[in-house]
């Protein structure tokens, strides 16, 4: 299991939270992604390296604007 972190810019509520796990989860090999609308970090479990240009897309279809990889605490 891969782990990365990713910042997310513009949410403020569970449902920004749950509509970039929506879009997130549909990236090929996502198995779990948990948001954090106060820090803006995403955290992606995935079973190989995601294409970083995927996740982006997935963050700008939700609405979001998509702020690159972050460290994992």
């Amino acid at each position: 299991m891969i782990e990365n972190g990713y910042l997310v810019t513009g949410m403020s509520c569970g449902h920004c939270a749950q509509s970039v796990t929506e879009e997130i989860t549909a990236v090929s090999g996502v198995e779990n992604v948990r948001v954090d609308v106060e820090t803006g970090h995403v955290k992606v479990q995935s079973t190989h390296a995601l294409d970083e240009a995927a996740v982006r897309a997935a963050v700008e279809e939700a609405g979001y604007t998509y702020g690159g990889l972050v460290a994992l605490v």
